[in-house]
C-alpha cells in the first residue's frame, strides 16, 4: 500500500534534477527534494495540486514482487487484469478505462506500442528491479500528453542516487515457479553531475496460463536503464535517459495450442538540454522509442513500432503568485506489420497558467492543440483547483477534455474502412477532499466521472471494403461512461504499527452495458509493524467483487480475497534479507476468464546498498 507524502511534482521533461540538491561533497546524504514525475507543465506540490495523484514508492514496488503491476493494483482506482503470469498480457485500468486510454512514460519516454491494434503498453513485461517510483495521474490528461491519456497517465521513474559520490544497490530474489531475479543499480552524484545505471535480469519457468492445460508459460528478460545529466554552467544543463529490454515470453495461442512464443526488444533514448535565461527556463528535447516483436505463431508475426518526438518547453514566473509554461512538440509514429508500413505525424502547441491568488488557493489551466497529418486538429483543456479549507483539510477538483487518436493499425491496417476515422473524445471530472491527522496519517475521498463518445469499434458497415468480409474499424454509436468513488488512507496506530487501505466503487458501462474485467468493488488493506528496530512484518489483504467477463454474453467472474504476508530483517545498516508469501490461502481466482492467476507463491531475497 502506498504511503502518500509531500512531493515536488515536475513535468516529464524535468526528471529528478540534481540541481535541486544541496551542494555536498563529503559523502553524506544530499538533501534532494523528493521528486515524482507528474503530468503537468509546471512544478507543483502534491499537497496543493488540484489533480488526483497516487504514488507507489520504491518500498511498495519491491514489496509487490518481480512484477511491477502488484504495486499499481494496490492503488485506489487502479485495477489489473492479466492473461497469466510474468511476461504475459497485462492491462492496467484507471477508473475502469483500459490500456488504450492510459498514457505511460518511463523516464520521460513514451513507451506505448504504436504497432498494436490500439496504441497501448503491455504492463505484463514491466519488472520492478530498477524502478524507484510510479505515479498515477488520474482523469483526462490530453491537455498535457495528447492522445491515449483519457483515463490518466502512469509516470515511471528508474533508480537515482541520493548520496554524494558513488553509490548503488543490488538485490537477488528467488521464488516459486523457478523465478530468479537480480538487479544492480549504481551511480554518481555531486553538485554538477548525476549518473544512474540499472541492470536487471529475470527468468521464470512460469505456470500454466490457461485453465485448460498444464503447460508452463515461461519468461526471461534483460533490462538496462540509464540517466545522466551534467550542469555545464550555472545556466546550462544537459542530460540523457535511455532504456533497453530484451525478452522472450511463452503463451497459449489457443485452448488447444499452448506453444506460442513472443520475442520482444524495446529501445528508448531521450536527450535534453536546459538553459536558464533570467527568470525563465528553456528546454529542448528529442526522444526515440522502438519496439520490435516477433510472434512465432501469430496471425501477424513481425511487429515494428517507432516513435520520434521533438519538444520545446519554456517555464517561468509572471509574478510572485503566477507562473506560465508554454511550448510545442512534433511527433512521428511508424508501424510495420509483416512488411506493411504505416506512418503519421502530429504537431502540437500547449500552455499552462498556474496562479496562487491566496495562500489557500491554487488554480491551474492547461490548453493544447494537436494538428494531425491525416485528420482534423484537436483542442483539449484541463482546469484544476485546490482549496485549503483549514490546516488539516484540502479540497480538490479538476475538469478535463481529451481524445484518443485512432491507432496506425485502425487507420491504415488491413481492417481500415473506406471512411477515415475521427478521434474518440472525452470529458472527465473529479472532486475530492483530503484530511490530515498530523503525524498520524490522512484520509482521502474522491468522486469521479468520465464519458467517452465518438467511439471506434470493429463491425460491419457500408464503410467496409468488399474484401473485408469480417468487418472493419468504424465509428460506432453510443458512449462509454465510468463513475464512482475512491477512498484511501493511512494511520499510525502506534509509533511501530501502521495501517493503510483503499476502496474503489466504480461502474463502467459501454452504451448501457457493463464493461468487462472492471470490478465494481475493489478493496485493499495493509498492516505494517516494526517488531524490532531491525525486523519489519506486513500483512496485505485484497478483496475484488462483482466483475463480468466474456464476449456477447457476459458472465460473472468469481469474487476473491487474497492475503499476502511479508517480512524484512536488516542485517546491517546497508544489507537486509526479506521474504514473502503471496496468496497465503492458495485461492484459485481469475482476472480474465479462462486464464489462471498465480497460486500460492513463496519468494525471498537479499538486498544491499553501498
Amino acid at each position: 500500500m502506498t504511503r502518500l507524502t509531500s512531493k515536488l511534482l515536475l513535468c516529464s521533461t524535468l526528471i529528478a534534477p540534481s540541481i535541486l540538491a544541496a551542494q555536498d561533497t563529503g559523502g553524506t546524504i544530499i538533501e534532494l527534494e523528493d521528486i515524482v514525475v507528474f503530468g503537468g507543465l509546471l512544478p507543483t506540490d502534491l499537497n496543493t495540486t488540484g489533480a488526483t495523484i497516487d504514488v507507489a514508492e520504491s518500498d511498495d514496488i519491491q514489496r509487490g514482487g518481480v512484477g511491477a503491476t502488484a504495486a499499481l493494483d494496490a492503488l485506489p482506482g487502479v485495477s489489473v487484469s492479466a492473461n497469466g503470469g510474468l511476461g504475459g498480457s497485462a492491462t492496467v485500468r484507471i477508473r475502469g478505462l483500459s490500456g488504450p486510454y492510459v498514457g505511460v512514460r518511463l523516464d520521460g519516454i513514451d513507451i506505448a506500442d504504436p504497432s498494436g491494434p490500439q496504441t497501448a503498453f503491455n504492463f505484463g513485461r514491466l519488472t520492478s528491479g530498477s524502478l524507484d517510483r510510479m505515479a498515477v495521474v488520474k482523469g483526462t490528461q490530453s491537455a498535457v500528453y495528447g492522445s491515449e491519456a483519457i483515463a490518466g497517465v502512469v509516470e515511471i521513474e528508474s533508480w537515482r542516487p541520493e548520496v554524494s559520490g558513488i553509490s548503488g544497490k543490488a538485490n537477488v530474489e528467488l521464488g516459486s515457479f523457478e523465478t530468479r531475479a537480480a538487479n544492480l543499480s549504481f551511480g554518481y552524484l555531486d553538485d554538477r553531475a548525476e549518473l544512474a545505471v540499472s541492470i536487471g535480469r529475470v527468468t521464470s519457468a512460469g505456470f500454466p496460463a490457461r485453465d485448460t492445460d498444464d503447460e508452463n508459460d515461461g519468461f526471461e528478460q534483460n533490462t538496462i536503464n540509464l540517466f545522466a545529466a551534467y550542469q555545464v554552467s550555472d545556466a546550462i544543463r544537459l542530460g540523457i535517459t535511455g532504456l533497453w529490454s530484451d525478452g522472450t515470453a511463452e503463451y497459449d495461442q489457443s485452448a488447444t495450442d499452448p506453444l506460442g512464443e513472443i520475442d520482444e526488444t524495446r529501445r528508448g533514448l531521450r536527450a535534453f538540454g536546459e538553459v536558464q535565461v533570467g527568470a525563465w527556463t528553456h528546454e529542448l528535447s528529442f526522444s526515440r522509442y522502438q519496439i520490435d516483436r516477433f510472434d512465432a505463431g501469430g496471425f501477424t508475426r513481425d511487429f515494428l513500432g517507432e516513435r520520434d518526438t521533438v519538444a520545446y518547453l519554456g517555464t517561468g514566473e509572471l509574478s510572485s503568485g503566477m507562473s506560465l509554461a508554454f511550448g510545442a512538440d512534433w511527433t512521428e509514429e511508424r508501424a510495420e506489420l509483416d512488411g506493411d508500413a504505416y506512418d503519421a505525424s502530429n504537431s502540437a502547441v500547449f500552455a499552462e497558467l498556474k496562479a496562487n491568488p491566496s495562500d489557500a488557493v491554487e488554480v491551474s489551466l492547461t490548453l493544447r492543440y494537436d494538428d494531425y497529418s491525416d485528420f482534423d486538429g484537436q483542442l483539449s483543456g484541463r482546469a484544476a483547483l485546490s482549496y485549503q479549507l483549514n490546516d488539516a483539510t484540502l479540497l480538490r477538483a479538476s475538469l478535463g477534455t481529451g481524445y484518443r487518436a485512432p491507432s496506425l493499425y485502425e487507420r491504415f491496417g488491413p481492417y481500415a474502412g473506406s471512411t477515415p476515422l475521427d478521434p474518440e473524445e472525452s470529458l472527465s471530472f473529479d472532486l475530492g477532499v483530503e484530511h490530515n491527522y498530523g503525524d498520524r496519517g490522512s484520509v482521502k475521498a474522491t468522486v469521479f466521472w468520465a464519458e467517452i463518445d465518438n467511439l471506434i469499434g470493429f463491425g460491419s458497415s457500408s464503410n467496409c471494403l468488399p474484401s473485408q468480409a469480417f468487418g472493419c474499424y468504424i465509428q460506432t454509436d453510443g458512449k462509454t461512461e465510468t463513475r464512482g468513488i475512491e477512498i484511501s488512507g493511512t494511520y499510525a496506530i502506534t509509533d511501530r504499527v501502521r495501517l493503510s487501505g483503499a476502496y474503489t466503487l466504480k461502474n463502467t458501462e459501454n452504451d448501457g452495458e457493463r464493461v468487462v474485467r472492471v470490478p465494481r468493488h475493489d478493496f485493499a488493506l495493509a498492516l505494517e509493524a516494526d517488531v524490532t528496530d531491525r525486523l519489519q512484518v506486513g500483512v496485505n489483504m485484497t478483496r475484488v467483487a462483482d466483475t463480468l467477463d466474456g464476449f456477447g454474453v457476459l458472465t460473472p467472474l468469481d469474487d476473491y480475497t487474497v492475503w499476502d504476508v511479508s517480512a524484512r530483517y536488516e542485517i546491517t545498516e546497508s544489507a537486509s534479507v526479506y521474504g514473502a508469501i503471496d496468496n497465503v490461502a492458495d485461492v484459485s481466482y481469475q482476472t480474465v476468464r479462462g486464464f489462471n492467476a498465480p497460486e500460492r507463491t513463496i519468494r525471498f531475497g537479499v538486498e544491499t546498498s553501498f
